[in-house]
């Protein structure tokens, strides 16, 4: 009776492992290019540039800091070089129309950090 159970039980796994899977489609990339003010900073130039992130990720090496707006969100990729963390990527949401960052936000992050304080 075990045995009829284990047999029955094994079928259906493989019988659920040949049923047609649903694949999902994903989202386009990004379109290519990096803003040329940004890509290749330091960690310090862009702390210096934007301040503080909002959010910082660590994947390993690679860190991943989050800037926000009232209207948009930086995302700054950066990866070890030489000893230092430098940008090697840059998007933004909303994406710009011809590369991944959209330089009108990236603009209004850094007129947030150098606005005067009233």
């Amino acid at each position: 009776m075990k045995r009829v159970v284990l047999i029955a039980a094994i079928a259906g796994l493989l019988a659920a492992c040949a049923a047609p899977q649903q694949r999902v489609a994903l989202p386009s990339a990004p379109p290519p290019g990096e803003p040329g003010n940004v890509a290749g900073l330091r960690a310090d130039q862009i702390r210096a540039a934007f301040g503080e992130p909002a959010f910082v990720r660590k994947d390993g090496a690679v860190e991943m800091w989050r800037y926000d707006s009232a209207t948009c969100k930086a995302f700054f990729f950066l990866y070890p070089d030489s000893g230092q963390m430098v940008v090697r990527h840059v998007e933004t949401l909303p994406r710009g129309h011809d590369i991944a960052a959209d330089s009108s936000c990236l603009d209004a992050l850094l007129a947030r950090k150098t606005a005067p304080v009233s």
